[in-house]
């Protein structure tokens, strides 16, 4: 194995930890009690925010410096971070839960697609079939094996998911045209995110001062989910297999689902057996030349 594909295999192993660490938002999200969307999203990514400062301190790198960016790589970095959960708590005010989360889990197979659009890229039959195969076990998994409809009097909702699934796939494919740019300025998106999430909470929503345990549970959502995840994942678009992540990123409701099954919150069924062969036999197929 050459020394270049041993370095993009790392980076694909890393990028591939932010999808375990995203699969723990829903239960974390779920401990943290009723705080409002964007109070929760302000508070998340402050402690990102923060954790950053204290990575650039350590590191002796230069606060000034690691904000010194491109102004076209700041429409970037708040387009994905901010405009995804924007978009995210847009639809899930405007259409029902099931329906918003099968159209925003698109942004997988839609980054599979956009990536034919990179230099060096090439898109062949098995990413498209194990990404597919990938979004049907997700859709197994949110709608719970039962049926679901699309309402037209929800098209505002609708169009705010499938605005939220192309805002995920766009930015993570346009990083890699990034790749100069160094991973620890995702600390500058996570603190112009906390900013503009603040700004929202103040003018929509009401203030709910959490509980003691509904502290560690923002914490934790600061510490990955909504905080180291941003960090391993643009490194791993940037300079690993972007493929290979998007079709791996379907396995976040299955180890979501698990997860809240463990924890008594969610019951398992047939469903999610399926779901689970599915999302594993695409992903497989998704990475057939990796395995080559």
């Amino acid at each position: 194995m050459s020394s270049q594909q041993h370095d993009r295999d790392r980076a694909t192993l890393i990028g591939s930890t932010a999808i375990f660490m995203w699969s723990t938002l829903a239960l974390l999200t779920a401990l943290s009690g009723n705080i409002p969307p964007f109070q929760l999203t302000a508070m998340s990514f402050t402690v990102a925010f923060a954790i950053a400062v204290v990575f650039w301190v350590k590191q002796k790198i230069s606060i000034i410096s690691a904000l010194k960016l491109p102004f076209k790589v700041w429409i970037l970095g708040i387009f994905g971070l901010f405009g995804y959960h924007f978009f995210y708590f847009l639809a899930l005010q405007n259409a029902p839960v099931v329906e918003a989360n099968l159209i925003n889990y698109l942004w997988p197979l839609l980054i599979v697609l956009l990536s034919a659009f990179l230099p060096g890229e090439q898109l062949k039959w098995f990413h498209i079939v194990g990404a597919i195969a990938g979004f049907i076990g997700a859709g197994l998994l949110v709608t719970k094996g039962e049926s679901f409809s699309f309402d037209p009097q929800y098209a505002i909702g609708y169009l705010a998911a499938l605005i939220c699934a192309f805002t995920w796939s766009c930015y993570s494919v346009l990083s890699r045209l990034f790749g100069a740019i160094p991973t620890y300025s995702v600390g500058g998106f996570c603190g112009a995110t906390a900013i503009l999430a603040w700004i929202c909470h103040i003018f929509f929503e009401p203030t709910i001062f959490p509980a003691r345990a509904e502290w560690l549970a923002i914490l934790g959502l600061g510490l990955g989910p909504v905080g180291l995840a941003f960090f391993t994942w643009d490194y791993g678009v940037k300079q690993g297999n972007i493929k290979i992540l998007a079709a791996l990123s379907y396995s976040v409701p299955l180890f979501s689902t698990v997860l809240l099954i463990v924890f008594g919150l969610a019951e398992p069924s047939i469903s999610v057996i399926f779901a689970c062969l599915l999302i594993f036999c695409g992903a497989v197929l998704a990475a057939k030349d990796y395995f080559k």
